[in-house]
């Protein structure tokens, strides 16, 4: 791996302070990473946390040695560096620039700094697979319901040519990405953790095929361990990498809803799927639905591809029932039909008195209804068709 100063450094940095901190991202928006981390490592940090977290983790080794070891083990393993430099850095996440969270007290909410690089184990091209993808996450205790609808959506999206990203983690994130390979489709796991050692660690086999067929993307360095922490950061790349987001079930503490939060914060399309009212699954997704007026219900598919696809080209179809003979009939049509008894032969003159039309009207409705095999004339008087029952009236 050619390993230039701009990119050690990167490296050393990502390290050193985590992935995330505004404050070393703007140090080398104006310096450039080479000069960040030389006064870093001078005590030169423009705050006393910062200072203190460099300092503790100056404890754990020399930055530029622990990143050259890092190359070096990605080299072996078959990953690669991917930097802002390079042709197949995704662009997209530039806009965690404007991302802001309300009442963010926490670091991690508060440190939502764009990535300075990412780890990428997998061949294809990494912006060129982000282009046009969607993330879909959810619970890791998913239910039978859940793990169907993120498994449908994994496919579907794979199907007609999306690249399906999320976290790899048990449940709906799982689902999802077994549900894109299923399709042959490429699939995406971007981790809280090194590329070389994916968690869960009973996703391993998934996290092969991945690897094999799709990408395996983190911002930590290989051989990192999956702290709690990271889960959240890792979150906003996934928000900011893709087109929209799906959450498909969400307790009311799980991490997914943070990743909508993310993407709601940066203007993407973030889409809900329902759940039932009874399912504790399901009430994190709801109250995204009742606190966020810009999130979308969507209940399959072709909602999601409408509010990630082509303006004007990737519409849903309306929801419909079954269309019936009796859907396109006229009200006095309508009339002269229900006017018609269940069971038996009734009269013109009946039939008109009971619809409230004049006896002309009736006839010409009779003669419509037949032609569409509604009615039979027999006996000197009319019946319904007996496989063309009307339904009954709804209240």
């Amino acid at each position: 791996m050619n390993l230039t100063e701009d990119r050690l450094a990167r490296i050393a940095l990502t390290w050193l302070t985590e992935p995330g901190t505004w404050t070393v991202h703007r140090m080398v928006d104006r310096v450039g990473p080479v000069v960040t981390l030389a006064a870093l490592l001078d005590g030169g940090a423009p705050s006393d946390a910062l200072r203190r977290a460099v300092a503790a983790r100056l404890n754990a080794g020399d930055p530029r040695a622990v990143a050259a070891e890092a190359v070096e083990r990605a080299d072996r393993l078959g990953a690669r560096l991917v930097t802002p430099h390079d042709a197949e850095w995704p662009g997209k996440v530039a806009h965690l620039r404007q991302l802001s969270l309300d009442g963010a007290d926490r670091k991690v909410d508060r440190d939502t700094a764009p990535p300075l690089c990412l780890w990428v184990r997998g061949s294809w091209p990494l912006a060129e697979v982000l282009d046009r993808s969607v993330a879909v996450v959810g619970a890791r205790a998913a239910t039978g319901y859940g793990l169907h609808v993120a498994t449908e959506l994994g496919y579907g999206l794979g199907e007609r040519g999306w690249t399906v990203v999320s976290g790899g983690a048990f449940g709906i994130d799982a689902a999802a990405h077994r549900g894109a390979l299923t399709a042959g489709a490429v699939t995406v796991a971007v981790l809280a953790c090194g590329v070389d050692r994916p968690y869960p660690v009973g996703n391993t086999a998934l996290f092969d095929r991945i690897a094999e067929t799709g990408l395996l993307v983190s911002e930590w360095i290989p051989g990192s361990e999956p702290f709690r922490p990271r889960f959240l950061i890792r979150n906003r790349v996934i928000a900011a990498a893709t087109r929209g987001s799906v959450l498909v079930e969400a307790s009311a503490r799980s991490g997914a809803t943070q990743t909508m939060r993310r993407a709601l914060a940066i203007k993407r399309p973030a889409m809900v799927v329902p759940g039932p009212v009874t399912s504790a699954m399901s009430v994190g997704a709801h109250e995204l639905l009742r606190e966020y007026p810009d999130a979308r219900l969507v209940t399959g598919l072709a909602h999601v591809l409408e509010e990630v696809g082509r303006i004007g080209s990737d519409l849903a179809p309306p929801a419909r029932g079954p269309v019936r003979p009796t859907d396109h009939l006229d009200d006095d049509a309508t009339m002269v039909l229900e006017a018609l008894p269940r069971r038996g032969v009734t009269g013109l003159d009946s039939i008109a008195a009971r619809a409230g039309v004049a006896v002309r009207t009736a006839l010409r409705k009779l003669a419509l209804l037949e032609q569409l095999g509604l009615v039979v004339h027999r006996d000197g008087g009319y019946a319904l068709t007996p496989q063309r029952q009307p339904p009954a009236p709804t209240t």
